[in-house]
């Protein structure tokens, strides 16, 4: 729970690199969030290349970030076969977005959630900067490393947003 009430999206990095045994923990805790029917249709691009990192925040005016960011993980469904009419895969992977940030949050690692889907534009860009073939669409990107600041922990709860039976 403590991941939970502590994640802040963090915005400055420190010039150091994240290894790739806290990507694979970042991307393993990704693919055990819950899915509609068991689809799965995540995918997951890693960036680290600084010339693409540098290129996002060319068109994507909220990753800045990407400047210092050490890693971009670009979060992906895949929609050649979906289930459900398709009703359900935005939901999959905005879960599976945030079990890498908590996990972020518990290897002690900033990280920040730059949503892609559904702005038309973004989408085309992103897709042909990491060269995604057709059906695959490219949901957030999110911003990781070893964080250069620490963002004040508010109170969220609200009882006023909370209703029984009615509204």
């Amino acid at each position: 729970m403590k991941e939970i009430f502590t994640r802040r999206s963090i915005r400055k990095y420190q010039n150091r690199p994240v290894d790739q045994e806290q990507i694979q923990q970042l991307l393993r805790a990704a693919m055990y969030a819950p899915s509609a029917g068991n689809e799965k249709p995540w995918h997951f691009v890693i960036i680290k290349d600084r010339d693409k990192l540098k290129a996002i925040t060319s068109f994507h005016p909220h990753t800045q970030m990407l400047k210092e960011a050490p890693i971009a993980i670009i979060a992906c469904a895949d929609i050649s076969d979906v289930k459900y009419d398709g009703a359900f895969w935005i939901q999959d992977m905005a879960a599976s977005i945030q079990n890498i940030l908590l996990q972020g949050e518990a290897l002690g690692l900033g990280t920040c959630w730059c949503g892609v889907y559904p702005k038309e534009e973004l989408v085309e860009n992103v897709s042909k900067l990491i060269h995604l073939p057709d059906k695959i669409i490219p949901v957030a990107i999110i911003a990781v490393g070893h964080p250069e600041e620490q963002r004040e922990v508010r109170e969220r709860y609200d009882a006023d947003r909370v209703h029984n039976e009615v509204w």
